[in-house]
């Protein structure tokens, strides 16, 4: 994102939020974790879903995504690590592979009961008694299905709060965090729980769950572990920007009112004032928290995006290059310098710019909008065949397969045959259309 809006990355049809100072705090939190479940070295991400309800969760052995309301919604840094440890026993314990090969069992004994039950009719000559008697069957190997399913998920679930605690454990961290934070969701769910048939769920009861983290996590000597106020800090500095970004000013006044002074409410005022077109103020106040903290690269990042959006990008390149100086692998920074440098039209930028994004690129290869600023520096520079290329990667990581093919045609036009550009040109163009674009063709 660089500040919640920048460079975006798809993942499937979920609204994925970027930001580097956010993305560094979460991998801050997972380290260790992934350290004690024996992950350190499967690359595994946090990825930041943009929806308010509070959720985390896994797909795939190499990422867990986590809502921005269970960032808001967690007061201490413990009790967010305290879920993503959660997430983290899923993927330790195999769980989605096991699932997988579950959810195949469960739906072979559906189709065994349902052959059974096809059986019956038959056999009865469709007679009322035996089709009853046939339809019961097909119903109830379905409904035994799905309970068999459900009973493995509470189990999976069930483990992964004991993985939790014991990588917690192993990092000298508290599960009180974790415990409160089931415990207060558990609080949420009593009434709607109250009439639920415990076979019909696929998490453990509220009541039955919260006793059983109770016992395990009280038992760790780390219990009153307090987290460090450093890492306090960045985590209201985290929830601060959440919400500068994107609540109304409304509801960030509420929850920063004037008379709070202190940093994290003064950074969701600033960027909730830049957000809704106050820029002379917002400034002033990004630069009255630069001179606080004048180590603190996010601020420059935001007085460079604050700039950059307000149509001034010859005077966002100083902020944002000495946020890239402060932070030099942090590519969705990269990529707003190389948009301002870009953005100011300034031929003699083209460059920098293009040696700024194909760096930021190298580090974040799926971005199309590091790829479109780079198809504009290159076309500052009168290389139109990098230019169309770069275009064609914007538009194929878009997901617009028919542009990108066409771009990449073009660009191959004017490289010369065999080159690595024409190699890149090709690949695009030899990509498979989806079913869907062939159809449209047609």
């Amino acid at each position: 994102m660089a500040g919640l809006t920048g460079p975006a990355a798809a993942q499937g049809n979920m609204p994925v939020i970027r930001d580097t100072e956010i993305e560094q705090l979460l991998r801050d939190y997972t380290q260790p974790i992934l350290r004690a479940a024996g992950l350190a070295n499967q690359n595994i991400k946090v990825v930041i879903i943009n929806n308010r309800a509070f959720n985390a969760f896994v797909m795939d052995g190499k990422r867990i995504f986590v809502n921005t309301g269970a960032l808001m919604e967690s007061e201490t840094p413990n009790q967010i690590i305290g879920v993503l440890a959660h997430e983290t026993g899923h993927i330790a314990g195999g769980h989605l592979s096991r699932l997988r090969d579950e959810l195949a069992n469960a739906q072979t004994m559906a189709i065994i009961g349902m052959l059974l039950g096809i059986g019956a009719i038959v056999a009865g000559g469709g007679g009322s008694g035996a089709g009853q008697a046939g339809a019961a069957a097909i119903a109830g190997s379905q409904q035994v299905a799905m309970r068999t399913v459900l009973s493995y998920q509470r189990s999976q679930e069930e483990q992964a709060d004991r993985a939790a605690v014991k990588f917690l454990n192993a990092t000298g961290q508290s599960a009180k965090g974790m415990y409160d934070t089931f415990k207060r969701m558990a609080d949420q769910l009593m009434f709607t729980a109250r009439h639920a048939d415990p076979y019909a769920q696929s998490h453990p009861m509220p009541a039955e769950r919260v006793a059983a983290l109770t016992q395990i996590a009280k038992e760790s000597k780390y219990w009153d572990r307090k987290d460090p106020a450093d890492l306090q800090l960045r985590h209201d500095m985290m929830r601060a920007k959440i919400s500068g970004f994107m609540e109304p000013p409304a509801t960030v006044m509420r929850r920063y009112p004037q008379n709070d002074t202190s940093l994290p409410a003064r950074y969701a005022r600033a960027i909730s004032t830049y957000r809704h077109g106050n820029l002379q103020t917002a400034i002033q106040q990004i630069d009255a928290l630069i001179a606080q903290q004048p180590n603190n690269p996010y601020f420059y990042e935001l007085k460079g995006q604050a700039l950059l959006e307000s149509g001034r990008a010859a005077e966002a390149v100083a902020p944002l290059r000495r946020a890239v100086q402060m932070v030099p692998n942090a590519p969705l920074i990269q990529i707003m310098l190389g948009q301002a440098l870009v953005g100011t039209n300034n031929a003699a930028n083209a460059d920098e710019a293009v040696n700024m994004l194909r760096n930021a690129l190298a580090r974040e290869p799926e971005a199309p909008a590091g790829y479109q600023q780079l198809a504009m520096a290159y076309g500052r520079k009168g290389d139109l065949a990098q230019a169309d290329l770069a275009s064609a990667q914007a538009a194929f990581y878009r997901g617009d397969i028919k542009t990108a093919r066409e771009l990449a045609a073009r660009a191959k036009t004017r490289f010369p045959v065999g080159s690595p550009g024409w190699v890149k040109a090709d690949d695009i163009v030899t990509t498979k259309l989806p079913e869907s674009a062939q159809m449209r063709r047609r």
